[in-house]
């Protein structure tokens, strides 16, 4: 997108390859800016990931209870063979563990980096998840940052954002209930009595 400050327009590159000049301001101008053209890997890459992966480092872990970096901290602990690494610089421990207070301070290289941050953190957990040597950064369901995505791809990572790690682990296993929550049942069949 391009802007010509004189006319106050904006050149629009659209999905279908045309382009078209549109006033600055518009409301269709701040739509097509919040158009989503970034494209993570599908599910069966997805699924891969899930399965190479040993080490999980959650850079954003929180101690409460109440956030959802600590639920799925607690399902990857419970629910999976995953070493999984807390990284806070505020806390001590969580769920038991030690937290770090950086990636660089994690005793292994983590093989997904799961990112409970917000947006325009991305970019700075991209760079710290380079300088350690990760292949794969997880951005937690609602945080989106396409230009950090492309960016982390430019580098050779593998990034997937706006998705629960949590809630993929659970859909591949056979363990994702309506509600989140793993019901120890694989089929979706009711049950015959």
């Amino acid at each position: 997108m391009s802007t010509d400050t004189v006319n106050s327009t904006e050149t629009v590159q659209l999905t279908n390859g045309l382009s078209c000049s549109v006033p600055t301001n518009s409301p269709l101008a701040k739509l097509l800016r919040t158009q989503r053209t970034w494209e993570g890997p599908d599910a069966k890459a997805r699924l891969g990931i899930l399965r190479r992966a040993k080490s999980i480092a959650i850079v954003g872990a929180s101690p409460n209870p109440a956030r959802s970096s600590y639920f799925v901290g607690t399902y990857l602990q419970q629910s999976s063979d995953y070493r999984v690494y807390f990284v806070n610089p505020r806390a001590d421990t969580i769920l038991g563990e030690k937290a770090y207070p950086d990636l660089a301070s994690l005793p292994e290289v983590p093989d997904i980096v799961d990112v409970f941050r917000k947006a325009s953190d991305i970019p700075s957990v991209i760079d710290d998840a380079l300088a350690v040597g990760a292949k794969t950064v997880w951005v937690q369901l609602g945080i989106w940052n396409q230009e950090a995505a492309e960016y982390g791809e430019s580098k050779g990572l593998t990034i997937v954002m706006d998705r629960c790690i949590k809630i993929e682990h659970a859909r591949f296993h056979g363990g994702l209930h309506l509600l989140g929550f793993d019901t120890g049942q694989i089929t979706a069949r009711k049950t015959i009595r």
